[in-house]
């Protein structure tokens, strides 16, 4: 089992806060299954939460002791039914004798190219300053209420 400083266990607190379960421990306990299903969380995403469904304080604490103990992780908090656990990312190490599988197309995926969320809204609002500053140079247009822009001709229908 890893062991955290206080400072390394009050950020990982912090960055758990907003995190959902993402396996449940109920009557049987610790299954393979069970176990296989953290494992790939912790490898995806490091810090997990569990939530641990009938047991007492004492049997939930034995719980995550035994957990942290089967996946080498770090016991970060366990507040009431949930566990919140942590391990570092382990490195993939290729298998000998197997070639990676190629996509439909027969050519290698590309690396990921999304953006994060706030590097897209600034890319918005950047849009739409434009498009703004645009519309204002165009003579003929007023703009609304809204934001939008209208031609004179379309607001001034008489009926």
């Amino acid at each position: 089992m890893i062991e955290l400083s206080p400072a390394q266990r009050r950020e990982l607190r912090a960055r758990a806060h907003h995190l959902h379960p993402v396996a449940s421990i109920a009557g049987n306990g610790l299954s393979p299954a069970v176990l296989a299903e953290i494992e790939a969380a912790l490898q995806a995403h490091e810090l997990i939460k569990v939530r641990v469904y009938g047991a007492d304080r004492d049997a939930r604490e034995a719980l995550m002791s035994e957990l942290c103990a089967a996946t080498a992780a770090a016991a970060v908090q366990h507040i009431g039914n949930i566990l919140v656990v942590w391990r570092e990312r382990r490195e993939e190490v290729p298998r000998s004798g197997t070639t990676p599988a190629l996509p439909k197309g027969g050519r290698a995926a590309r690396p990921s190219t999304a953006k994060s969320a706030g590097a897209f809204a600034a890319a918005a609002r950047r849009a739409a300053l434009k498009q703004a500053a645009s519309a204002r140079n165009k003579p003929g247009r007023r703009g609304t209420a809204g934001g939008a822009f209208k031609s004179p001709t379309a607001g001034s229908r008489k009926k």
